[in-house]
C-alpha cells in the first residue's frame, strides 16, 4: 500500500493517492487535478478509482475533470442522490484495489450521506490498516454537525454512534488520513499534524473523551466558528457535477479603459488580491480587498456574492491566474479578466484613486492612550476577540461587516484590527464600498501590537492550531 497527501493551504484541504500495485485511487480529489495526474504518472501507476466520502461544503470537488481525464469510475456515498455517473455505495460494500480491500462503512454526523473507507492490505495482513474517514474524524477533533440548519442535534447524535460504534472499533494502529487539517472550519479547532492513528486519536483527541452522548451533542451544538457563505452551496454543487474546468472562463488581460468599462456592468466587481499595503497606498473605488497571502480561498467564498464577474486586480497576471483557480476551487467560476499593467496602468491612464491609511502598533497605541476620538473595530473571530482585545474596542468579524456596518457610524474615524493586518484590510474594503469615508487599517493586526509591547502575548494568534477544543489550552 502507497499513500500520497496533497494539501491545499487556506482550505487546509487533504487529498490522497491511495495506490496498490500499479493502480490508484485518489480520495476526495481538489478541483485542479493536475496534481493527481502527475503524481500517478511519477508512481507508474494508472487511476482507476475516484473515491468520495461525503458532498463537500467548502470546496468544489474535482471527481468529474479527473475521470475524463484518466476514465476512472467515481465512487460516492448512495444517501448523497448523486446526479453524475458513479457507484453509489453505503455500509456493506466493498471493492478491491490490486492487493487492497477497501470496506464502506456509513458514518453519518457531518454531513448526513458521509461515508468511510476503510483499507486493508492484503498483502500484509487481514486487519483493517487505513482509514479514509474524510470530515467525520480530525486530528485532534470531530466533524462539525452544525451545517444543515435544523439538524445539528440530530447529526451531533449521529456523528456520536459512527465515531463510537463504528471507528473507534478498528485496531489502534489503524492510520487515519483525514479530509481536513489546522486551519478549515469544517471543525472546531483541528491538530497542526495532518495524519493520525485511531489509538492516539482514542487517548487524546479532546471530543473523543467526553463519553456521554448528550455532553458530547451539547459541545458540538454550541459555540461553534461561523460557517463561510459558500458551505451552503457547495454540497449542491458537488452533487449535481461542478462545471468541467475547460468549460470555464478564460482569464482576459484587460486595459484600464476596458477593465473600468466592463466593471461597470451589472453583476461585475472588483477583487483586489495585492498586499494590504498596496490596496491602501491606491486602489479602484469600490473594490473588494482579499490579499492573496492570507486565507484567500476561503474569504472569497465567504464574502464576493457568487454569480458575480469576477475582476481582478494582481501585483502580475500570474499572480491573477493563481487567484482565478482559488476562486474556482470555492465555485467562483466567473473569473473572466485581469487589469494589464495593474495599478500602475491605472493611475496613469487618469482614473479615479481610493486610498485606506495604514497605523503602525505605535500610532495606534498612542491614539487610544491620548483617548483621540475614534472607533477601534476588532473584526477578529469571538474567540480570538475574547482572549485579548485592546479596551474599548468593537468586535465585529469581519465578514459580518456586510450587513452589521449599521451598528457603526460611517462619519466617524475607523480604525479595523485583526491580527495581521489580512482581514481588517478586508473589512476596510467593505466599510468604503458602504460609505465609510475614514477608514484606516492597523497594520500589523494585534500580532504586531503585541510584538511592540502593548499586550500580552495572544495564545490564539501564537499557536493558531493548537488544542483550543472546549476551552483547552496549549500547557
Amino acid at each position: 500500500m502507497f499513500v500520497q497527501q496533497f494539501f491545499v493551504k487556506g482550505l487546509a484541504h487533504s487529498s490522497y493517492l491511495l495506490g496498490g500495485t500499479d493502480t490508484c485511487a485518489i480520495v476526495d480529489p481538489q478541483r485542479d487535478v493536475d496534481v493527481y495526474l502527475q503524481a500517478a504518472e511519477d508512481m507508474g501507476m494508472t487511476i482507476t478509482h475516484i473515491l468520495e466520502t461525503h458532498l463537500h461544503a467548502d470546496f468544489i470537488s474535482g471527481h468529474l475533470d479527473l475521470a475524463d481525464a484518466t476514465g476512472a469510475t467515481i465512487y460516492a456515498p448512495r444517501a448523497g442522490n448523486c446526479q453524475f455517473d458513479h457507484v453509489a455505495v453505503a455500509e456493506g460494500d466493498s471493492f478491491s484495489l490490486g492487493d487492497l480491500t477497501l470496506r464502506v462503512l456509513d458514518t453519518p454526523g457531518h454531513t448526513p450521506e458521509h461515508i468511510s473507507y476503510v483499507v486493508v492490505d492484503n498483502a500484509r495482513g487481514p486487519e483493517p490498516c487505513a482509514l479514509f474517514c474524510g470530515d467525520t474524524l480530525f486530528v485532534g477533533d470531530v466533524g462539525r454537525p452544525d451545517l444543515f440548519p435544523g439538524q445539528a442535534v440530530e447529526l451531533a447524535t449521529k456523528l456520536y454512534s459512527s465515531l463510537h460504534d463504528k471507528l473507534l472499533q478498528l485496531p489502534d494502529f489503524c492510520e487515519v488520513y483525514p479530509a481536513h487539517g489546522a486551519g478549515s472550519l469544517c471543525g472546531r479547532a483541528m491538530g497542526a499534524k495532518r495524519t493520525s492513528t485511531i489509538g492516539y486519536e482514542r487517548r487524546y483527541n479532546a471530543a473523543l473523551q467526553i463519553a456521554d452522548r448528550e455532553a458530547f451533542v451539547a459541545s458540538l451544538t454550541t459555540n461553534m466558528p461561523a460557517a463561510p457563505d459558500h458551505f451552503s452551496r457547495c454540497s449542491a454543487i458537488n452533487a449535481a457535477g461542478p462545471a468541467r474546468a475547460g468549460e470555464l472562463p478564460a482569464l482576459e488581460p484587460l486595459r484600464p479603459q476596458q477593465f473600468r468599462e466592463r466593471s461597470q456592468r451589472e453583476g461585475a466587481l472588483v477583487l483586489d488580491i495585492r498586499g494590504y499595503e498596496s490596496f491602501g497606498g491606491m486602489h479602484i473605488p469600490g473594490a473588494y480587498h482579499i490579499d492573496a497571502g492570507g486565507n484567500f480561498s476561503t474569504f472569497a467564498g465567504w464574502i464576493l456574492p457568487p454569480d458575480s464577474e469576477i475582476l481582478l486586480v494582481a501585483n502580475s497576471e500570474t499572480q491573477a491566474a493563481e487567484a482565478a483557480v482559488m476562486l474556482r476551487r470555492v465555485g467562483l467560476d466567473r473569473v473572466t479578466g485581469v487589469l494589464h499593467g495593474g495599478m500602475f496602468a491605472w493611475a496613469r491612464a487618469g482614473l479615479p484613486l481610493g486610498h485606506v491609511g495604514q497605523v503602525s502598533a505605535h500610532e495606534l497605541q498612542q491614539m487610544t492612550a491620548a483617548g483621540e476620538e475614534l472607533v477601534l473595530v476588532d473584526v477578529r473571530a469571538p474567540s480570538e476577540y475574547e482572549k485579548y482585545h485592546i479596551e474599548g474596542a468593537v468586535n465585529i468579524p469581519a465578514p459580518d461587516l456586510r450587513t452589521r456596518y449599521t451598528e457603526l457610524d460611517p462619519g466617524a474615524r475607523t480604525i479595523v484590527i485583526c491580527s495581521t493586518g489580512h482581514r481588517s484590510s478586508m473589512a476596510a474594503s467593505l466599510l468604503k464600498q458602504r460609505g465609510f469615508t475614514d477608514v484606516v487599517n492597523a497594520a500589523g493586526g494585534m500580532t504586531g501590537y503585541t510584538a511592540a509591547g502593548f499586550a500580552p502575548e495572544c495564545p490564539v494568534c501564537v499557536v493558531p492550531h493548537g488544542p483550543r477544543f472546549l476551552g483547552r489550552q496549549v500547557a
